[in-house]
Order: structure tokens, then sequence, then C-alpha cells
């Protein structure tokens, strides 16, 4: 965008300098849920070419926004309006901060000039959102717009990335102002330098003797666009991979340095670990789950948000390209890890593996969920996007559906927030119409968000779900079960038809009672040409096996 001589500068309403500035930026599409303080910026949006993708709830909105991040990671932005719609955004918004999603979120507010007089829907939002953004202001006058854009977007996508907010008030997004000047471009902090040289000498130097080294990389292994220079580091040095959250098929699940079924051994037996864009949180056993004697290389896309819960040997901070690179040629020269280890892993890995394989073949009714994920997993594509939104039956898919490309495996993280799936799909298929889309998700994650089967068939979005249907809560029930022998407040409706509610919504429905009734009903689906849901009776009395992660 050019900055036209003054007297050619045209003024534009609030809402058009909004939707402006979205589009210098790249953004595509807007995800909201109708509401009146927000009619500025959709006129905007439609005037500047914007598509404007409705939801049936807020929070399913703003999960689409988190969710557009995550399978492009570009921005994802929503839309909404005043009062409850944003308080209704909330838990997406601890969701992203958690998971570092970059996204922002437009909400509408009460006009300036009423403020204090009880407007419709009238409250401060930005007090309650700040602690969960990186950015959340107030625009005074409609001039202000623009600049205050750019300055969301730039704190979303500066590592470490997240969530942003501003709030633009009824009267300043209809009043006009000129756009004075252009958009600043967005940083692109992973093309930056990276860590410390010296600091990359001391880690260099213990892979260089490490003869039991491991590789653990998380989500911000993703957001800092590590996944080619870490696969290097892996390759030249010879060092087994395990990866969790967004970092899944950062390495191809099926390279023969990927390893998913033995991380415990591995994390405990290693001697060298380089912990890359991962928390030390209730994942890593708060850094007990990592042997005592190991060394830990801590390598971040920034210095950390919290303290780290042990003692680690050296930390690299900075663009995580650069600082792999950097750390793969100084090593380089040392003895490659031990090909034994590998192999060691790799044995009990493929046991592991072999151990699975009497549950996925399993024939009870209702079904295991192991048998589940075993007719699907050679129904999917190698490219397909998975989107886990449950407690059991995803935890079963956790361990078992395999990545093999970044940004294919979507989970709620951390903040471990029900409902999200739905939103995560939908902008999943519309991020990329001609991958297959998978929802995997509970009955219980269901009541959260089903009605957003409404939105997938209003907007033609073809994303294929499968429930687990166990009729209970199953991660609270089993562990009520085992501390007192009786669980309250974890039982559901058995055998309920979401797949008639579905087929009630304009989408497909199948239910599956039987194992034999399973790959039909998945192969239906999948060619069904619209949204769908095969729901599908799982045992009750199955439980993931787990320790508690409360503590």
């Amino acid at each position: 965008m050019t900055t036209e001589p003054d007297s050619e500068i045209k003024s534009y309403h609030g809402g058009r300098l909004v939707a402006r500035r979205l589009k210098a930026h790249g953004v595509s599409k807007l995800f909201t849920l109708s509401g009146g303080h927000l009619f500025s910026i959709y006129d905007g949006c439609r005037e500047e070419g914007i598509e404007l993708i409705d939801t049936r709830h807020e929070a399913t909105a703003a999960f689409a926004a988190e969710g557009w991040a995550k399978v492009t990671r570009e921005p994802g932005v929503a839309a909404l309006t005043a009062g409850p719609g944003v308080t209704n955004g909330m838990s997406p918004l601890g969701a992203a901060q958690m998971n570092n999603s970059p996204m922002f979120v437009i909400g509408g507010r009460a006009p300036q000039m009423r403020w204090g007089q009880g407007s419709l829907q009238e409250i401060d939002h930005v007090p309650f959102v700040a602690p969960l953004t990186k950015f959340a202001a107030t625009p005074m006058e409609t001039a202000e717009i623009p600049s205050m854009i750019d300055d969301a977007l730039a704190a979303a996508v500066t590592p470490h990335t997240g969530p942003t907010f501003i709030d633009f008030p009824l009267d300043v997004v209809f009043m006009e102002a000129q756009e004075s000047h252009a958009a600043k471009p967005l940083p692109r902090p992973w093309e930056g330098p990276g860590a410390n040289g010296d600091a990359i000498e001391r880690a260099a130097a213990l892979l260089k003797t490490a003869e039991r080294p491991v590789i653990m990389a998380g989500t911000n292994l993703y957001w800092g666009r590590g996944e080619v220079a870490l696969q290097a580091l892996a390759e030249e040095l010879g060092i087994p991979v395990f990866l969790n959250g967004l970092a899944r098929g950062c390495v191809a699940a099926d390279h023969e340095l990927a390893f998913s079924r033995t991380r415990s051994v591995a994390l405990k037996g290693a001697d060298v670990a380089l912990v890359i864009g991962v928390p030390m949180d209730f994942r890593l056993g708060f850094g007990a789950s990592i042997g005592e004697q190991t060394e830990i290389v801590v390598i971040d896309v920034a210095e950390p948000q919290r303290d780290h819960p042990r003692a680690v040997s050296v930390e690299l901070y900075g663009a995580l390209p650069a600082t792999l690179d950097a750390l793969r040629q100084s090593a380089a020269t040392g003895v490659q890890a031990s090909a034994d280890w590998v192999a060691e892993l790799r044995l009990q890995e493929n046991e592991k593996r072999a151990g699975e394989q009497a549950e996925m073949a399993d024939d009870r009714s209702p079904l295991h969920p192991l048998r589940v994920y075993k007719e699907l997993a050679g129904m999917l594509d190698r490219n397909a996007i998975i989107i886990g939104d449950g407690g059991d039956f995803v935890s079963y898919a956790g361990r078992v559906v395999d990545s093999y490309e970044p940004g294919c495996w979507l989970d709620p993280g951390p903040y471990g927030c029900l409902g999200a799936g739905p939103g995560y799909a939908l902008a999943a298929k519309l991020a990329h119409p001609d991958r297959q889309v998978v929802l995997l998700l509970g009955d219980g994650a269901f009541g959260f968000s089903g009605m957003e089967y409404d939105t997938l068939a209003r907007h033609g979005v073809n994303v294929v779900g499968v429930m687990g249907n166990n009729g209970i809560w199953a991660l609270e029930h089993h562990p009520m079960m085992a501390i007192y022998g009786y669980s309250v407040v974890a039982k559901l409706r058995p055998e309920t038809r979401y797949d008639k509610v579905v087929e009630a919504l304009g989408c497909h429905g199948e239910l599956v009672s039987k194992p034999d009734q399973l790959r039909p009903a998945l192969e239906r689906c999948l060619a069904a040409g619209l949204p769908s849901l095969v729901n599908v009776l799982t045992d009750p009395e199955v439980a993931y096996p787990r320790r508690s992660n409360l503590a």
C-alpha cells in the first residue's frame, strides 16, 4: 500500500479502516458471530473482500482463529461482539496464550460517548483480557485504528507468539478518518539471529561426548519454523527425536530417527537432552521425566515465560533455524551418537507397537478406541489434518495416530479446553480445502460445540467427525472409581444418537455399534461430500492408563 498525496488521501469509516489494515497484512477470513457492535467492521470487510465466517458461538469463532494460526502459521482473526461476546472468547484466548498461538481478537464495545451511562453490553474488556494477551488496547479516535492494528499483529507474531486484542467503541468505528500511512510489514523473527555463540559451543561440547543424546521438541519448534534445521541436526548427529504438541509431524513419524512409544525410557536414559521449544510442564513431569543425571540443553525462540523447574546445563535462545544450524555445524566434528542407543530404542519402540496390536484387533462391542484408530489409520492421506477434542478417546489417538507433516495434529494443548475441535476443523478445512480434515471427539466434548455442525453445513466445510461415545466423562469417572470406589457427576446419557443430531443440522451421520460396521461407515463419511459424523459406541470400561496430570 502506497501513501497518496495529502490532497488525495481518502477518508474511511473506522470499520473500513479495520478491514483495509487486515487485508494489507494478508488476512483473508474473519471468524465471527453476528453482533450489532461489529456492523461497521462487517461492512468494511465486505467492501475489502475479506470473507466473513459466522459460527454458532463466539468461543468457536475464536477457536477458529487459533486453528487458522495453527495450520497456516499466520495470525488468525476473530471478531466478537461487546460484553458477553468477548467474555465467551476468554477460554480460547487462554488456550492460545498457553499454545503460543498468534491470533488477533477484535472486540465490539459500547460507544465511548456513553461510557458509564449503562449502554447495552457495556463493559471495559481490557482489564480482564490483558492477562491473557500480549497486547490489549482501545482506540479513542478513529485515526488511531491502522497503527494500533499494526502493533497488535506485530505483537502476535513476535516470540513468544500469542494472542492480542483490540476493542472498538461503536462511535469510533462509525466515524471517519484518513488512512495516513502504509501498513508496517510484520516481523519475521524466524529469519533472525540465533543464540549466543559461546552458549552454542558449550552445548556442542556436550553433544560431542554424548553417547545417548535425545531430542524432545514441542510447539515452539513449529512456531519458530525450525523443523528443517532440526531434522538436519538429528540426521547428521544420529539423535533420536520425540515430538509433542504442534511439533508432531515436524519429523515424519516413519523417519528412522522418529520415536513416540519409548519417550519415558529415552528421557530417563539420555546423557544429553536437547529440549527444544517445549516447557518442562506437567507433560514432562515438571522436569522429572528427564533423568536426574541428564545434561539438559534448553533451546527456544526466546527466554522462558516461567522459571525452569530444575537446573539446566545450557540455554540457547534465538531464531531456531540459525540456532539449530549453528549447533549442528559446531557439533559435527564430534563422534556421532551411539548406533546401539538408537537400535535399543527402536527395538523397544517396535515391541511397544506390537503390544498394541491385540487391542487394535479387539472384536468387542461396544468398540475399543484402538480398534477405531486401527481402521482409520489405513484410510488417511499422508497430509491429513487430525484434530483431537476429548479426554480418554483423544488420549488414545495421541498415542497411536501418526503425523507426517507439520501442522497436521491439532489438540487443545496444555489448557485442555474441550469444545475447541469444531472451530479448529472449520479453519483447517477452509485453509486447506483439498486435504482430509478429521475431527476426533468424545461425546462429552460434543456437548460444548456440537451445534457447530450447523456452521460446517452452512459454509460447505466437509469435515469428517469420528466420535468415541462411551456415555461417561471417562477422564474423571475412572480415577474417581479408583480413589473412592464410586464416581459422581461423570455420567452422560448412554448411546445417544449424535449421528441423528448432525443429520438434523444438514450433515451426514453414521452409527457404529459393532467392529464390522466401522470401515464401511468411515468410507461413506469420507465420500459423503457433506460434514459428517461417525458415532462409534465405545466401551465405557476401557480406561486410558495415565498418571495424574493435576499435580
